[in-house]
């Protein structure tokens, strides 16, 4: 869907009293969600595989004068039922609810033909890019529910829209999150307050995009901070009645 939400401007408290969980919360974009969640008025639920990473923007939040963030530390190629179980009573029990979620992990895999993909490869990606996708939305849903005005982002790509080739395992990863998020938004339409949508950052300077296009100079790549009001925007109630939208962060 081209919208274009580059100039849109968040209020100082969008998101104020709101608690969000971000996943892949150490770094690239994830980290740049965080912070700006957190300058809003959020307390922000960091969630990643990397402890060091995630303290880091844990200080640098509290640095900001934001609200005292949480870490929750977790693989998600390797967590079990109990681990996500476990993540939903600590939030309950720390904050007593639960508003937002954004699902920002995920990992490349390879660029090869599927032909040629490796077969545990395979399953690795789909592991972490739809398996752990589901298990977290399986599990903190009722907490969402609960919630004034929920809202759930997905995170997709072009090449979940379109196939494209030797994209391999994580092409087929980000149509499974498209089908994941127009089957929850049709489901949760009339049955909740919930809005649930996808985002596709487009080209962003991370880690991952540097591993698919290793001859790029950075530089010329948008920085993850940039394509933040998209992600404001639907995470907050200005977006009341948004759902069930593929939405690109960037458009040309």
């Amino acid at each position: 869907m081209t919208q274009n939400f580059t100039d849109y401007q968040a209020s100082d408290n969008l998101l104020k009293d709101r608690v969000i969980l971000i996943t892949g919360a150490g770094d690239g974009i994830g980290k740049a969600a965080a912070l700006s969640f957190a300058r809003l008025g959020a307390t922000v639920v960091l969630l990643g595989r990397t402890v060091e990473k995630l303290e880091k923007v844990y200080d640098q939040i509290e640095a900001e004068g934001g609200k005292q963030p949480a870490i929750v530390p977790l693989n998600l190629e390797s967590a079990s039922h109990i681990e996500y179980r476990q993540i939903a009573e600590t939030i309950e029990t720390e904050f007593g609810r639960l508003d937002g979620l954004l699902l920002n992990a995920a990992i490349l895999g390879d660029v090869r033909p599927l032909e040629y993909f490796p077969m545990e490869l395979f399953e690795k990606v789909m592991q972490v890019n739809v398996n752990a996708q589901f298990m977290l939305l399986r599990t903190l849903m009722p907490m969402l529910r609960e919630s004034e005005q929920g809202s759930i982002i997905l995170t997709t790509s072009s090449v979940g829209r379109k196939g494209r080739a030797n994209w391999g395992a994580y092409a087929v990863s980000k149509f499974a999150i498209e089908g994941m998020m127009q089957t929850l938004a049709d489901e949760l339409k009339d049955t909740s307050n919930i809005k649930v949508n996808c985002i596709n950052p487009g080209a962003t300077r991370t880690q991952m995009r540097a591993s698919a296009y290793p001859a790029e100079e950075p530089a010329s790549i948008c920085p993850p901070d940039a394509i933040m009001p998209l992600y404001n925007y639907l995470m907050g109630p200005d977006s009341a009645g948004v759902t069930g939208q593929s939405l690109d962060a960037q458009v040309k």
